[in-house]
């Protein structure tokens, strides 16, 4: 309990200072957003990190990279994460993938680090299906032709001098990671390729050809180790600490540590590369600054220029942190680097040295635009009348613009960026303005009657744009609005539960269900709210009227669905729906709200999906379910009628145990509830007096003694990558079909194994006491089986037993088989 304390303060200790370590100012004075602007004008080298899923940069040497050396530095992910597990709420699938990905945006922010990813949508074939052991699985999965074209473009268009896949191709890695590491190496040559989808050369893409492929090694076979461990001032800590500052925001997978400052070095091996010097430095070979671009480039004039341009980049590098020497400097320099950009343009340069040189400078003007815009001073506060709006609304929108520098700015000008057909006023000149002064421009924005609804991953829908012109150079810049602006459903209409489970074996009465609906819009709304229900079904009551006065404002209605006496085995889906104003709304509108991004949302079908089958179940059986939050088992099989309490912590510690004749944990319970570790005891005892217990999965880095948690040595198998089945459709034998495991109540048979989504079992145990039984066999194909995923010993009176199969994602899904075997392994205690 300690150490998870300690834990969570050092989180909050974390955020808490990182907008004053990454924007503002640290504890010994330095002007931290104005050093993350001037520091990338050293180098005009870019640097790209591939990887699978968000938290997949390696996030202390792109710190190093992109704070240290001032490296244009990009992560670019694969997929949303949607198949992971969330250490912060329930939210699963999409839900957790748009969590993870914004959470990889606010990393990014921190260590300096642009984030990317393949997958566009939440319906994306790039998406995230659970573990996989082989690259060859997840590009068939992906669609290879889908994924690399998206990676040979985002190169070609990014144009990074050194690429790095955050991890190797080998057996003992995840199959997402080999996909990407594949792929990377792959495009090496292929994006240099004209022949290599030529439709994007056609679309105005030019071939690029990365400069260098490094891969992670160990020391031994590294040709360039790199020591990453310095002190930065400017930060108050290290780069491999501002690395762990960023896995921090991860927290939805539970990253980041606290570490001290001490020597680290990162290891490469050059796998590949295009320039002539393969030395033991990372960059020797590509010109690392418009001086060194100066030696490569034949037209003298030209030469002379770049030269020039880089002294004047030192120089303001060298400013810092003169905000108001350096405005004037960086003005001129981006005058120079745009009149440059046109002369190398109409030079009569190499093409492929051109387009280069061209990039270089098109990269510079973004760097002196983010220079200008923080030397300049120039605060920026946007308000809107509401984040959330409708379809035809009209909302205003304020840009209050305020000079805080020691110097007159001119020429300023305020202009929102929105979406095609929204209606709102043009830039508004705001002119001049004095030390100290604050000037408003005010919009007035009509959101389109067909306005798309909010998509997770797609731009702003409003941002505010700024210019101002100094030393007749223009200068504009975008600014985001502090929290997400979305167009929503007028009301958002949410059933529950999401599944019900109809058991043929003894066909409910009635089964209630709730649905919410939340107004979204701002006025009043007076909804029917009723359900589309299949043949031979009803409802109590029929319809439901609820007043939603204001926005925000939410009603539940409780419906008792009535089924028929025989319901024929299958899927079925209702339809919840909700009637105001003459429209008709079944769009489920999940909020996902979090400190530390964002708000989101996802939209879905206001649908609850049914399944019908029979479930056996014995008559008095009583269970206590310790809920660690990361499952929602418990409420599928009340939903499906057995009696289940969800034991609270003061449960755990102090309420009579023996009356349930079994107590069930959740998923990674002992990371979920402390309170369980601090009650084993008594868990023990429960067990010892006759009770059966059933423990789900923890994983190996959760809080577990392998010697003194359960009963008896029981060890979770490490590393945790090669301990799982990841083939949903694996062959399962039952080692022993005669065990009342598989025959009381439910009689499992192998269609039981049947229609399993994701996979069959995590974190396999890898050493367990004899005295545990094991029950099923199973195995990824070519692989040696595993016999742990069922385990179970008699402890005194009672039974505990432990399983790894994700019995939680086949209920989630409504997977019959999935049902009828945990059912059977909660009711062992009571057949004895």
């Amino acid at each position: 309990m300690k150490r998870l304390w300690y834990g969570m303060m050092s989180i909050l200790l974390v955020l808490s200072v990182l907008p004053q370590v990454v924007l503002g100012e640290n504890q010994d004075g330095h002007d931290v957003e104005l050093w993350n602007a001037v520091k990338p004008l050293d180098t005009t080298v870019t640097f790209l990190n591939t990887g699978a899923h968000p938290d997949d940069e390696r996030s202390d040497f792109l710190a190093y990279l992109s704070r240290g050396l001032g490296v244009k530095t990009a992560s670019l992910i694969a997929n949303r994460g949607e198949g992971g597990q969330n250490a912060i709420g329930n939210e699963l699938g999409n839900g957790l993938g748009i969590i993870r990905s914004n959470e990889m945006i606010e990393a990014a922010k921190v260590n300096g680090v642009k984030a990317y990813h393949l997958s566009d949508t939440t319906s994306d074939a790039i998406y995230d299906f659970g573990f996989s052991k082989s690259p060859e699985e997840t590009l068939e999965k992906w669609g290879e032709e889908v994924t690399y074209s998206r990676l040979i473009e985002f190169i070609r268009t990014y144009q990074p001098d050194v690429v790095m896949p955050s991890f190797l191709n080998v057996d003992s890695q995840h199959g997402h990671h080999r996909a990407i590491n594949v792929l990377s190496v792959k495009a090496f040559e292929d994006a240099a390729d004209p022949a290599v989808f030529p439709e994007q050369i056609k679309n105005g893409l030019e071939p690029w050809q990365i400069k260098k492929l490094y891969l992670p090694v160990s020391r031994d076979e590294a040709t360039v180790s790199i020591e990453i461990g310095d002190y930065d001032p400017v930060y108050g800590m290290s780069y491999p600490q501002l690395g762990e500052a960023s896995r921090y925001l991860h927290k939805s997978q539970g990253m980041g540590r606290d570490i001290p400052v001490e020597p680290r070095q990162v290891h490469l091996k050059l796998a590949e590369s295009a320039v002539s010097e393969n030395s033991d430095k990372l960059f020797e070979g590509i010109p690392y600054d418009f001086a060194a671009w100066a030696d490569k480039v034949s037209d003298k004039e030209l030469s002379e220029s770049l030269g020039s341009l880089q002294q004047k980049l030192d120089r303001i590098v060298e400013l810092y942190p003169d905000r108001g020497a350096i405005l004037p400097d960086s003005q001129k320099a981006l005058r120079d680097v745009r009149e440059l950009a046109g002369k190398v343009a109409a030079s009569k340069l190499d093409q492929d040295v051109k387009n280069d040189l061209l990039h270089k400078l098109e990269l510079k003007e973004e760097q002196l635009l983010e220079v200008s815009r923080v030397a300049s001073e120039l605060s920026v506060d946007i308000s809107i009348g509401s984040y959330v709006l409708t379809q035809g609304e009209q909302t205003e929108v304020e840009v209050t613009v305020t000079n805080e520098g020691n110097q007159k700015l001119h020429h300023i000008e305020a202009a929102l960026l929105t979406p095609e057909n929204w209606k709102h006023e043009k830039a508004v000149k705001l002119k001049h303005l004095k030390p100290g002064e604050s000037k408003t421009a005010s919009f007035t924005v009509k959101v389109p009657d067909d306005a798309e609804y909010f998509e997770p991953y797609a731009e702003a829908s409003i941002q505010a744009q700024l210019s101002f012109k100094e030393n007749g150079v223009d200068t504009t810049f975008g600014s985001d609005l502090d929290n997400t602006v979305s167009v929503l459903p007028e009301l958002g209409v949410t059933p529950d539960p999401a599944n019900i489970t109809v058991n043929t074996a003894d066909v409910q009465e009635t089964i209630p269900v709730s649905v919410k609906v939340k107004n979204y819009a701002d006025a009043s709304q007076e909804a029917t709210v009723s359900l589309n229900l299949p043949a031979g079904w009803s409802s109590e009551p029929a319809m439901a009227e609820v007043n939603l006065e204001k926005r925000f404002d939410e009603r539940s209605v409780s419906f008792n669905l009535i089924p028929p006496s025989e319901v024929e085995e299958g899927d079925f889906t209702i339809r919840a729906i909700a009637k105001a104003n003459g429209k008709t709304h079944h769009t489920t509108v999940q909020e996902i709200k979090y400190e530390h991004v964002n708000d989101s949302y996802y939209l879905y079908p206001s649908s609850v999906n049914g399944v019908a089958f029979e479930l056996l179940k014995p008559e008095n059986l009583k269970v206590g379910y310790i809920d660690s939050g990361f499952d929602s088992i418990a409420d599928s099989f009340i939903n499906a009628g057995f009696d289940i309490t969800k034991l609270t912590p003061e449960d755990l510690a102090s309420a009579d145990l023996s009356q349930y004749d079994t107590i069930v944990t959740g998923i990674r319970a002992t990371l979920g509830r402390e309170d369980l570790l601090a009650n084993n005891d008594r868990i023990k005892e429960y067990v010892h007096n006759g009770g059966h217990f059933v423990m789900q999965y923890v994983t190996a880095s959760d809080p577990w003694d392998a010697e003194l948690t359960a009963p008896y040595r029981l060890k979770i198998g490490t590393p945790s990558i090669r301990w799982r089945v990841t083939d949903e459709n694996a062959d399962v034998t039952v080692t022993k079909p005669g065990h009342p495991l598989f025959n009381y109540p439910n009689k499992i048979a192998d269609s039981d194994w049947d229609n399993w989504v994701q996979e069959r079992g995590l974190y396999f145990p890898m050493e367990w006491d004899e005295r545990y039984e094991t029950f099923v066999s199973m195995a990824d194909p070519g692989e040696d089986p595993f016999t742990s995923g069922i385990l179970m010993a008699e402890y005194g009176e009672g039974t505990y037993l432990y399983t790894n199969l994700v019995f939680y994602r086949q209920i989630g899904a409504q997977v019959p088989g999935g049902y009828r075997i945990f059912a059977n392994l909660i009711s062992y205690g009571a057949d004895r």
